[in-house]
């Protein structure tokens, strides 16, 4: 398999995210006056965008529109407190050639932007596609396939990267190999991948024989 195009899921993936985003939540239960609640569950409440991130996040008969708008300002407002990359995801990016990689995340484009500039990464990417980049988000491979177009790549020399069976399903559904990130904070749902990786420091064990 000869592989040389890179897309990656951001939260869980890229950077570990967790400790801001449950810092958001938490703010916007206080609001709601309800108790706070674990930071592990929100790790597993993240994969598939704000919305169901929020609606997973507050009783079911509490959501509101508006309470998805002032978790973004709350989450906006903590986003760079403790988001960091992962150890070693900076090393294999410097690796790579930009113009071969792509962030293909749920997370809402200016958000992403933010977190990427704020974490002096965007310049590693020829291509950034957010949940709100394309009339659908992950799982439909519509992003993927987006992201592909803007790096004019070919899905059967591309891999989809990420820590949720969303990335599994995108990738797929868009012809690429899949790489699960065992380390992030979502799960493969029973979805086989073409590769597995436990650490960030397995990328460049996994595709320094696969890729061109």
């Amino acid at each position: 398999m000869s592989l040389d195009t890179f897309l990656f899921d951001l939260d869980g993936t890229l950077v570990d995210s967790v400790a801001d985003l449950a810092t958001a939540i938490n703010l916007l239960r206080a609001e709601l006056s309800l108790e706070p609640i674990a930071q592990e569950r929100v790790r597993g409440y993240v994969g598939d965008g704000a919305r169901m991130l929020v609606r997973r996040a507050l009783p079911a008969d509490l959501y509101r529109d508006a309470h998805l708008e002032r978790f973004l300002i709350l989450y906006r407002a903590h986003l760079l407190d403790q988001t960091r990359p992962y150890p070693g995801i900076p090393d294999f990016l410097d690796s790579r050639e930009p113009a071969r990689m792509a962030v293909v995340t749920n997370k809402p484009y200016l958000l992403t932007m933010d977190l990427l500039n704020g974490l002096n990464l965007t310049s590693y990417f020829g291509a950034i596609i957010g949940g709100d980049s394309c009339r659908t988000k992950k799982p439909d491979p519509l992003p993927v396939q987006t992201a592909l177009r803007q790096l004019n790549a070919s899905p059967r020399r591309a891999v989809m990267i990420g820590d949720h069976h969303t990335d599994l399903h995108a990738g797929q559904a868009a012809g690429l190999a899949t790489c699960f990130c065992t380390w992030g904070m979502g799960n493969d749902g029973g979805v086989p991948s073409t590769f597995r990786a436990y650490s960030p420091t397995d990328l460049a064990r996994i595709f320094s024989g696969v890729a061109s």
